[in-house]
């Protein structure tokens, strides 16, 4: 079967008709190439999502206080909720199985100047723990710790954007700026994945604005970090304890929806990738189906191919040949040609992906891609269903007497 003589004719057979060829391999290709597309831009929203929650921690929740709307234990509804240092400590001492880390927040819209420049900025009163959440890289300096937080000290460490803004080419450590009317001496710069508004941040040790808003003790929201090592069901039932604890201590009804609200990230994140998995599940079957699609484009054209060739399959079989041979005839064009436009729309499909990247990333697209071994799975699917679109025909073709195949007009 994989004779000179066979191949020459294969050859021969593709070259007297070209357009049926043509179709042929453009149907197989264009199922392959759709199929790899598809299930490339599946993963690539994948990867949009992992890219959203991957810039800061994901083992965090974030807590803020809020309105209730029910009344409890003599409390009237629509109280206000605050959150001041003893709920820090209290959750530190409450929580030590779990917790790995808390740092308040609170933020502020200042103008910062330095010299004749100056800017709005967002400006947040922070911990040290801060910057786990965040995942602040610093480039020059050091991050607030401790004893900034125990002395209140007035010291800043500023986005990258906001020393190219106020100080250009110069190098801001050391230097002192105004912050909202107050001067803070600037101890590090940092950056952040997150993009340029997280680069456009001033963070001060959460005490000192504490001390310059007339010595209160108020935070605005409580950033919990919890242990990696509790898993996504310990983190689940953290939630659940932390949010028991703080309505028992706030006096808020168990079943008031407000009062509080907890960001649990890890349960984002958990929803999210199980939401895109089913979508790329879904994108799956779409781009399997352009595979069977493609099986029964050729299945259909090679039927038509047997049915011309009819008269000459008798004439082969008058002359001796046998039935296996012309199965084998036709087989091999069928899985030639199906190989062949398989493989060039895989390649094909692959470029395309490659040279994506982060263009479709406004259709929450982004770095689209199929892993190799399983665009070359679906290939070789594809061409051992073109064997078999052309064994049926070809089986039916050889049964047939030559007497009857020298009739067929």
């Amino acid at each position: 079967m994989l004779n000179r003589d066979n191949w020459k004719e294969i050859f021969e057979t593709i070259q007297k008709n070209k357009l049926r060829t043509f179709l042929s391999g453009f149907t197989v290709a264009l199922g392959i190439l759709i199929f790899v597309v598809l299930f490339g831009f599946g993963n690539g929203l994948i990867n949009t999502f992992d890219d959203f929650f991957g810039n800061d921690a994901t083992n965090v929740f974030y807590v803020f206080p809020s309105r209730t709307t029910m009344p409890y234990k003599g409390y009237k509804s629509n109280r206000v909720i605050e959150f001041d240092n003893s709920d820090l400590a209290d959750i530190e001492k409450n929580f030590p199985l779990f917790l790995e880390y808390i740092s308040p927040r609170i933020t502020r819209q200042d103008t910062v100047s330095y010299l004749n420049e100056s800017n709005s900025y967002r400006t947040l009163g922070v911990g040290p723990a801060h910057q786990f959440s965040e995942m602040t890289i610093i480039m020059k300096g050091r991050y607030l710790n401790n004893q900034d937080i125990k002395n209140k000290t007035k010291y800043a460490v500023i986005g990258r954007l906001v020393e190219e803004d106020l100080f250009g080419a110069k190098n801001s450590l050391g230097k002192y700026i105004d912050v909202g009317g107050s001067s803070f001496k600037v101890i590090g710069v940092f950056q952040d994945d997150g993009g340029d508004n997280e680069e456009r941040i001033v963070y001060v040790p959460y005490t000192t604005l504490q001390l310059i808003e007339k010595n209160t003790d108020k935070i605005d929201q409580m950033v919990v970090g919890f242990k990696p090592q509790i898993g996504y069901a310990g983190a689940m039932a953290f939630d659940k304890s932390l949010d028991q604890f703080i309505r028992s201590k706030k006096f808020i009804s168990p079943k008031d929806q407000n009062g509080i609200f907890i960001r649990n990230v890890a349960d984002q994140l958990q929803q999210n990738q199980q939401f895109a998995r089913v979508l790329q599940i879904i994108v799956g079957f779409v781009a399997f189906g352009t595979i069977i699609a493609g099986i029964i484009g050729i299945s259909n054209i090679m039927v038509f191919v047997v049915k011309e060739r009819t008269k000459e399959l008798g004439i082969r079989k008058a002359l001796g040949a046998t039935p296996k041979a012309v199965i084998g005839t036709i087989l091999l064009e069928s899985v030639f040609i199906t190989t062949v436009s398989g493989f060039i729309g895989m390649l094909i499909g692959i470029a395309i992906l490659s040279s994506l990247g982060d263009k479709l990333k406004d259709f929450f697209i982004t770095n689209p891609y199929i892993d190799t071994s399983v665009a070359i799975a679906a290939t070789f699917v594809l061409i051992i269903f073109g064997a078999i679109a052309g064994y049926v025909p070809a089986r039916r073709a050889a049964r047939i007497k030559p007497i009857v195949a020298l009739r067929d007009e």
